[in-house]
């Protein structure tokens, strides 16, 4: 993937020493697959996502995190779990799960991705990244630092909506689910046509518009 490679490749050229030489070395198959078909799917961009970023633990010594995503003063440290990293050493497990919670305790955020899980079940990791992720995006209009939001709250919802109901979503469910006005939820249904985003659905030979179909991706950005 070429935006991955001028990401690490941007990194590497501000790195040296000890910092340079842990990102060539760690950031292996699993980070980039994390990084191209997880975080990539998500945002669309690389912006505020460090890998193999130094940290301290409780005892004041350094080690490398797979992700530091920095939002503002928020920090994310994402760890991409391999089972075999920790076979049946027992003292590498509970260092790595002591080095979580203390990292927890200094209000970083922690989100541990299993590696197997992540290669036969992408979209479910992928999910629940985005809903970990979805509030801190909210409010601050998108992760790079500008506005990404094409699409408001309501429409948003009604969007998700859609989804969970495969695709197909009727104003008059909508407005009791949401607890809006049934013409509310048609008026911005409506707007979700014009922006490509639903496709109305005639029904028999009135042609009447009852309900609507989510045509868009259901791992697009728009919808957080």
């Amino acid at each position: 993937m070429i935006e991955h490679e001028k990401w690490i490749k941007a990194h590497l050229s501000k790195r040296h020493g000890e910092r340079k030489d842990a990102l060539k070395r760690g950031h292996g198959f699993g980070n980039r697959f994390f990084a191209e078909q997880i975080w990539w799917n998500l945002m669309g961009h690389f912006a505020g996502l460090h890998p193999e970023y130094e940290v301290t633990d409780w005892r004041g010594r350094p080690y490398f995190v797979d992700f530091m995503w920095i939002l503002g003063s928020l920090r994310f440290v994402i760890e991409i779990m391999d089972y075999g990293s920790h076979g049946t050493d027992r003292s590498k497990y509970r260092l790595d799960l002591n080095r979580g919670l203390y990292l927890q305790s200094q209000d970083c955020h922690v989100i541990t991705i299993s590696l197997d899980e992540m290669k036969e079940n992408p979209t479910f990791v992928l999910a629940m990244v985005r809903s970990i992720l979805a509030q801190y995006l909210a409010a601050t209009g998108g992760g790079d630092g500008t506005s990404w939001r094409k699409y408001l709250k309501i429409e948003r919802e009604l969007m998700r909506l859609a989804i969970r109901n495969h695709r197909i979503i009727s104003p008059s469910r909508a407005a009791e689910e949401l607890e809006i006005h049934k013409q509310t939820a048609i008026k911005y249904c409506q707007g979700l046509v014009d922006k490509g985003k639903f496709r109305a659905i005639p029904s028999g030979v009135s042609g009447k518009i009852y309900n609507y179909e989510y045509i868009g991706s259901v791992q697009s950005i728009d919808l957080v």
